[in-house]
């Protein structure tokens, strides 16, 4: 199984870089976690946002495989704990099947990306900066990962 995190944006600063690459290394090789940047479009003063969306959406999708998973990040989503998502991901690797995790652009993902999730994760009811959400997932695959190994990070 692979988990890609599958986001609306590129440029992110230096530190969001270096904070989700110290999680991608400290995951073991049987859990890759990877990242696809799709180009966030240009929002002019005139910009029609849903056709924006609409395609952002569109490149969202053509990253992922047939039969693959795809969970949406939604602060509408459902919460999970740490164990809820050490559970999920127990889940996610009997099914055996990769996993793409998508986060939309500012206006949030496009009705296509939506409609063909398979479940919807929620890290929290605030709505959270976009660089942030890329360490949070990060850590929180890595901590749930160690629950299931029984590594003592997550004490």
């Amino acid at each position: 199984m692979r988990i890609k995190l599958i986001a609306v944006g590129s440029r992110m600063p230096r530190w969001v870089e270096e904070g989700w690459q110290e999680y991608v290394k400290r995951l073991p090789g049987e859990l890759p976690l990877e990242l696809v940047e799709i180009p966030l479009s240009t929002r002019g003063k005139n910009a029609d946002v849903a056709r924006l969306i609409r395609q952002e959406g569109e490149a969202m999708l053509s990253k992922v495989q047939p039969g693959e998973r795809i969970v949406t990040l939604e602060v509408t989503g459902k919460p999970w704990s740490t164990e809820q998502l050490a559970a999920e991901l127990e889940r996610w690797r009997l099914d055996a099947r990769n996993v793409n995790l998508m986060v939309g652009g500012p206006e949030g993902l496009a009705p296509e990306v939506c409609a063909r999730s398979e479940q919807r994760w929620s890290l929290s009811p605030l709505t959270l900066p976009h660089p942030l959400v890329r360490i949070l997932v990060g850590e929180q695959i890595y901590r749930a990962w160690t629950v299931l190994s029984g590594h003592p990070y997550h004490k």
